[in-house]
Formats: C-alpha cells, structure tokens, sequence
C-alpha cells in the first residue's frame, strides 16, 4: 500500500508492517503499545517531548543526540557508556563524592 501527500488517521492492530519504509511522515501524537522496532533504523527524528516506558533498549547506540533534559530513572545501567566511560563507575563515584560532602 502506497500513501503520498495525505493525511490520515490509521488504525492498526495485529498486523506486520516489517520492511517499510516512512520518509517525511508526521507521526506526532500517536501513540505505540507493544511494539517490535528490533532492527529499526532511525535518523533525523524530532523526538521532543517523548515519553517512553517499559522499553528495551539494550544495544541501543545514540550519535549526536540532544539529551538536554532528558531523564532517566529506575533503569538497568550496566554496560551502559557515555563517551566511552561506564556509567555504573560514574554513579558510584558521584555517590562517594556526595557521602564524603555530606560528612
């Protein structure tokens, strides 16, 4: 199926929509519950204002992204790098910085 230049409002449910292709497409506002995106390429996307729960993001790899903001909280950090340092050893010596401030 084809759509070009229009607007609709599509309703799918138990479907496969494996290797398709959307450029150009306005996706703002819907809404996306349990979702296969393993193997997904994604470029140039405005996701501002997203809010995203219960996701795996393992493997997941970010380049030039804005993160101003962002907010990451009850999560899984091992293996986890930012710019190449572990994250887990970054809030284990944030934590003892903070102890020691707090004696």
């Amino acid at each position: 199926m084809k759509l070009h230049k229009t607007k609709e409002c599509l309703e799918v449910n138990d479907a496969d929509l494996s290797g398709s292709a959307f450029d150009n497409v306005n996706l703002s506002g819907c809404t996306f519950h349990n979702i296969n995106l393993s193997g997904a390429a994604l470029d140039d996307i405005n996701m501002s204002g997203w809010r995203v729960s219960k996701v795996n993001l393992s493997g997941l790899k970010l380049d030039h992204a804005n993160l101003a903001g962002a907010s990451i909280t009850g999560s899984r950090y091992e293996g986890m790098t930012i710019d190449g340092i572990e994250v887990t050893k970054l809030l284990a010596a944030y934590r003892a910085s903070a102890e020691k401030a707090a004696e």
